[in-house]
């Protein structure tokens, strides 16, 4: 892929009683160990709901539903690759205790409040996780109606 394309991609903010669902991984352009929100590129043909809800059950195993999205966010990538990330909420109603990642990437799985997040010797894989909790706790909550399903 040139590096003019634009990577389209979603990210699942998960939050029960103010801890998120974060997934530890290897940041593939450092080489280290980071956390990162379950996230990653829409597949051809697969709509946005479906792509968010395939990857944080590829990535933790949870079959949940989003039930709002906090925007658009845009990253100019340090290897040169420019991105379009949109974030969706998902708020289970109790704590899930079976998790089964099927993504070899993933490494562990926390369940971590933000200062726990703060205070964590692993460093967030972008600016984008921490944009992303920072919507959700100012309340922001679009409805999924907004986007408009596939034509």
């Amino acid at each position: 892929m040139s590096r003019d394309t634009l990577h389209l991609t979603v990210a699942a903010i998960v939050c029960y009683q103010q801890r998120f669902l974060l997934v530890e991984e290897i940041d593939k352009l450092t080489g280290k160990r980071v956390l990162n929100q379950p996230a990653g590129h829409v597949e051809p043909d697969e709509d946005l709901l479906t792509a968010v809800a395939r990857e944080l059950q590829e990535e933790t195993g949870l079959q949940l539903q989003p039930c709002a999205w906090l925007g658009l966010s845009q990253l100019q990538a340090a290897n040169g690759h420019r991105y379009v990330r949109i974030n969706f909420v998902f708020e289970p109603q109790a704590l899930p205790h079976f998790y089964a990642p099927q993504d070899s990437d993933i490494l562990a799985l926390h369940w971590l409040d933000t200062a726990q997040i703060a205070k964590s010797t692993l460093p967030l894989r972008s600016q984008l996780v921490s944009d992303a909790i920072a919507l959700y706790q100012q309340g922001i909550r679009l409805p999924l109606m907004l986007i408009q399903p596939p034509r």
